[in-house]
């Protein structure tokens, strides 16, 4: 098995437990919610549910974003990877402006105040979701993929859509009869957070699909690993894109302006392939010869 190979692997096993406790705890928040009068915590189920549809697109995108080229995808179809990603930012923002809307509606409307038990479940909660959180993010970075860390604020967002909860329903318990709003104001507060990941989270994926160059970093790092063959004078340009789990580079190197044309095609493959070998995740590199 290639190493893209183990990557989307780790990314689909990643994806596939997320999504399996989500759904155990939205079933789990809205009972709560609904049997613990507690609008703030049916919200909280909601944004889980949101969890699970994204990570559902997720899974579909990084299943497509692993196929091999083909004729009408000659780089792959990696694009799949932060198209996901954009999805799940959608949906974030989606779900942030759902919670947001009837919260407000909620706060004018006299309701029962929340049952004690909730703050149960929300501690139970909280744990889990935090947990999935720094594990996931640690995978996303591991393998480099925006779709995996956006995922992974998807479980923070529940994580603090449940604090939220949790806050609120606390204040209303406390302050008795009068004060039921409270919980409601809590999820009005979760779906500001929650909307301000969803726009932090869409950026980078957006670049991404516009082929935004990556970090100075991993630039620097494939010049100075061309650089590194002797016949090479001078990395003089340097262009490198994201494709999915990969990135393709486009170099321009300088050389002793009076070698043959077989010498130039010699130096230009051994650049390549030290880059190929190399551990940048690197799919291919077109190399143009300048004299130097």
């Amino acid at each position: 098995m290639g190493i893209l190979d183990n990557l989307s692997e780790k990314a689909i096993r990643t994806t596939k437990l997320g999504i399996g406790i989500s759904i155990v705890l939205a079933v789990i928040k809205y009972a709560a919610g609904h049997f613990g009068h507690s609008y703030a915590l049916i919200a909280d189920a909601t944004e889980t549910g949101a969890d699970i549809l994204s990570s559902t697109l997720l899974w579909i995108g990084l299943r497509i974003a692993i196929k091999p080229p083909d004729k009408d995808h000659p780089y792959g179809h990696g694009k799949a990877e932060p198209l996901a990603a954009i999805s799940i930012s959608l949906f974030l923002i989606a779900a942030s402006i759902w919670i947001g809307w009837h919260a407000l509606q909620f706060i004018t409307t006299p309701h029962e105040l929340p049952e004690k038990f909730t703050l149960i479940v929300l501690v139970v909660v909280i744990a889990v979701k935090e947990l999935m959180f720094r594990y996931v993010r640690k995978v996303g970075k591991s393998i480099n993929s925006h779709a995996v860390k956006a995922d992974a604020y998807h479980h923070r967002s529940d994580a603090i859509t449940s604090i939220a909860a949790f806050i609120g329903i606390t204040i209303a318990v406390i302050g008795g009869k009068g004060w039921e709003a409270a919980d409601d104001w809590a999820a009005l507060l979760a779906s500001f957070i929650i909307l301000f990941n969803a726009i932090r989270l869409l950026r980078p994926a957006v670049a991404e699909i516009m082929d935004a160059a990556p970090s100075r970093k991993i630039v620097l790092q494939i010049k100075r690993e061309a650089e590194e063959i002797k016949e090479v004078k001078e990395v003089e340009k340097c262009f490198v894109r994201k494709m999915g789990f990969e990135y393709y580079v486009d170099l321009h190197i300088k050389v002793d302006g009076a070698i043959s044309v077989s010498e130039g095609h010699r130096i230009s493959h051994l650049v390549k392939d030290r880059l190929l070998h190399d551990r940048l995740n690197i799919k291919n590199v077109l190399i143009h010869v300048e004299p130097g």
